[in-house]
């Protein structure tokens, strides 16, 4: 009589009989065809050959500037509190691999770059920040802008990672216009929009990753209406698709946990000081928005209407100086009983 034996599965054996857990996931990978994780600087490759194709096509278009989405080089991972790997994508804003390799496109086309990373500040003890590198067409770094205003609802928790910028709002003088940068979630705030007006910006990039019923129905608005109230051109730029992450995350918002961050709308956008706007680009699928902007608008706009003449700072300065101030009582005057 043959003796009782115990079935057990293949893969039961694999793990009872390999220890190496590196040695297990590629015989893994052998035998069921499994796609692991490809290594940090793959990634970041293959991101890059795309995006090259992408600048070539805007290269025949006859793109002078062109800005991409906000931390192009790698998913938008802040949501998943998780810092490996993904804070192994962050590099240097000056000499780093991302600008390195733009540089020689924007020196190739002659063109002006604007490239949203998550930066290393080698400098700086390594801290991490939001940051978009200004490449000029000469293939020169004229400098950065970091993100002003860190989001922290829901799944958007970003200070996790790195938080709010000290650099202000650095306007760039370009060979094809006057540009700054407002990154993501700081379209949500009037005044960062308008200090970059103040500083003279004739074009705001508005690079994000934004996604939900929350945000989508503003997206249409808020970059339009900063063009018109601040009389310069806006670039409304969104991530677009859905990315799964292997590790469930939650929010503690009693919301279940989940693995993905939800749907990035794309809907990319560039809206004129008087009021005009282009089609956006798709929901679901990447895109190339190229439209040409007569920068005169921005002056014709300011003279028709005259805001700068009529914005009065003096008034604003002063009770924006009382909210900020440790006594501040609301201005509010009620009915004498």
């Amino acid at each position: 009589m043959a003796e009782n034996t115990t079935l057990v599965s293949l893969e039961d054996c694999l793990e009872k009989n390999i220890a190496s857990k590196e040695e297990l996931k590629e015989i893994k990978r052998l035998l069921y065809g499994q796609q692991l994780p490809a290594p940090i600087v793959d990634q970041r490759d293959a991101i890059h050959r795309r995006v090259a194709d992408m600048v070539a096509a805007a290269a025949l278009c006859g793109v002078n500037i062109i800005c991409f989405q906000e931390a192009w080089t790698m998913p938008f991972a802040f949501c998943t509190r998780e810092k490996l790997p993904w804070i192994e994508l962050a590099e240097s804003a000056e000499c780093g691999p991302t600008t390195t390799f733009l540089q020689e496109m924007a020196r190739m086309y002659d063109m002006v770059i604007v490239s949203p990373i998550l930066e290393r500040d080698e400098s700086n003890n390594n801290i991490l920040w939001n940051t978009a590198v200004i490449i000029s067409n000469s293939g020169k770094v004229m400098g950065k802008s970091r993100k002003n205003h860190i989001p922290r609802v829901g799944d958007f928790n970003e200070s996790t990672y790195y938080m709010e910028s000290k650099l202000g709002h650095p306007v760039f003088d370009t060979k094809f216009g006057k540009i700054a940068v407002n990154i993501c979630y700081g379209r949500h705030h009037p005044q960062n929009w308008m200090m970059y007006g103040l500083n003279g910006a004739e074009i705001v990039f508005n690079p994000s990753a934004t996604v939900g019923v929350l945000s989508e129905p503003l997206w249409p608005i808020e970059a339009r209406n900063a063009a018109v109230a601040n009389h310069y051109f806006t670039c409304a730029i969104n991530r677009v698709g859905t990315e799964v992450f292997p590790n469930e995350f939650s929010s503690g918002d009693g919301k279940p946990a989940h693995k993905d961050f939800g749907h990035f709308y794309g809907s990319s956008y560039i809206a004129a000081p008087n009021g005009s706007r282009t089609p956006g680009l798709s929901r679901v699928d990447d895109g190339l928005l190229v439209a040409e902007l007569d920068l005169n608008l921005c002056r014709q706009t300011q003279d028709h209407w005259g805001f700068k003449m009529t914005q009065r700072l003096d008034l604003y300065v002063n009770e924006l100086n009382n909210v900020i101030g440790p006594h501040f009582q609301p201005n509010i005057i009620c009915e004498n009983k």
